[in-house]
């Protein structure tokens, strides 16, 4: 157990990180997720307010629907990402929203002062926030919840499960299929116990939830993505979609537009850009890591890296200039003062599984 953002959190189990990967990877591993913050925003204005903080599509989410966004400052860098769904199915404006943990009070505050005026946001610290990850997770889920297999990707709605009163998306954060459970505190216990009483199913810990996440090719707040970094820099143009890139009423209007569709239309102008990486070697290179050309000149930096369990090899994200950002390009990481082989890969590491029907 170590602290986190607040709370005790476990980093493993006694099976230990390696083996939690694989399990998740072959079966269903539950995570406690509960430092993550939940808020709605809820009013009739509300889908155009939270439109106004984001480079994304809110307004036209359907209803029983998620999407993944970005929260921005004035300069186009990212404050947060964040996942939010839409539960207005009666029209009145209802959208479910989950931040980071490290960073929800402070988006809390930025969300209250910048929309506050135009919808209720409404934090909910009363309730946890359980994962349930892995090709097994839906065999072990409908068993409590019958109908939870007809979800497909990033879509959701409120089930009983296990007599507890939960609200849940078919998503995650390590590249498999998997569900997001937001449960009252109150009912925590209850659930996790069910749910680790089914077969495919064991607790999982904040390390291997790590290593799961960077082999699928996923961004973690504060390492792969800050408020000095800016969508297009870190490779997430695809969750800025058409209508708030080109033409029309809704292109722009979120903070540091300009700049970042001015990256959009002319890549040249970037300084740096997100990678993935596969060491030549077997040493694991970690965060922080400088990364230099083979000709010795210092290029970015290494700001996620582990021994990737799934495939038996180092692999890492990071930031490089951008002429050495092409797929296969080789450079080095210098690991204790001795150069690294590394090769830019395609992300992600492993291939995701997500059940889109």
């Amino acid at each position: 157990m170590v602290p986190f953002a607040g709370y005790s959190m476990p980093v493993q189990y006694p099976a230990g990180l390696m083996a939690e990967h694989l399990h998740t990877r072959k079966a269903a591993g539950l995570f406690d997720v509960s430092h993550m913050g939940q808020l709605r925003l809820v009013g009739t204005d509300a889908a155009a307010a939270l439109e106004t903080l984001l480079p994304v599509d809110v307004m036209d989410l359907p209803a029983g629907k998620q999407r993944y966004g970005l929260l921005l400052n004035d300069d186009g860098g990212i404050i947060d990402d964040l996942m939010f769904f839409n539960r207005d199915y009666a029209g009145g404006g209802d959208l479910f929203v989950i931040v980071n943990g490290a960073c929800k009070a402070a988006d809390i505050a930025h969300i209250q002062q910048k929309i506050g005026s135009r919808c209720d946001v409404i934090p909910m610290p009363e309730m946890a926030l359980l994962a349930l990850q892995g090709p097994q997770a839906v065999t072990a889920l409908q068993r409590l919840a019958p109908g939870v297999e007809k979800l497909v990707f990033m879509s959701g709605g409120r089930f009983d499960v296990a007599g507890c009163d939960c609200f849940l998306t078919r998503s995650g954060y390590t590249g498999e299929d998997g569900f997001e459970i937001s449960v009252p505190a109150a009912q925590a216990d209850t659930l996790a116990r069910a749910l680790l009483a089914q077969p495919e199913v064991k607790p999982i810990g904040l390390g291997a939830r790590n290593s799961l996440r960077l082999e699928a090719g996923l961004c973690l707040y504060g390492n792969d993505i800050c408020a000095g970094t800016t969508p297009v820099e870190a490779g997430l143009n695809w969750a800025i979609q058409k209508v708030r890139r080109t033409g029309g009423a809704r292109a722009g209007g979120f903070p540091g537009a300009a700049k970042i569709l001015a990256q959009l239309a002319d890549p040249s102008t970037l300084t740096k850009k997100r990678v993935g990486l596969v060491a030549l070697e077997r040493v694991p290179v970690r965060e922080h890591t400088a990364l230099h050309s083979l000709e010795g000149a210092a290029i970015g930096e290494v700001t996620s890296g582990l021994l990737g369990p799934s495939i038996n090899q180092p692999v890492a994200m990071g930031y490089v200039s951008p002429g050495f950002a092409a797929i296969g390009t080789r450079l080095n990481a210098m690991v204790r003062g001795k150069p690294v082989p590394m090769e830019v890969s395609a992300m992600p590491f492993v291939a995701t599984r997500y059940y889109r029907g």
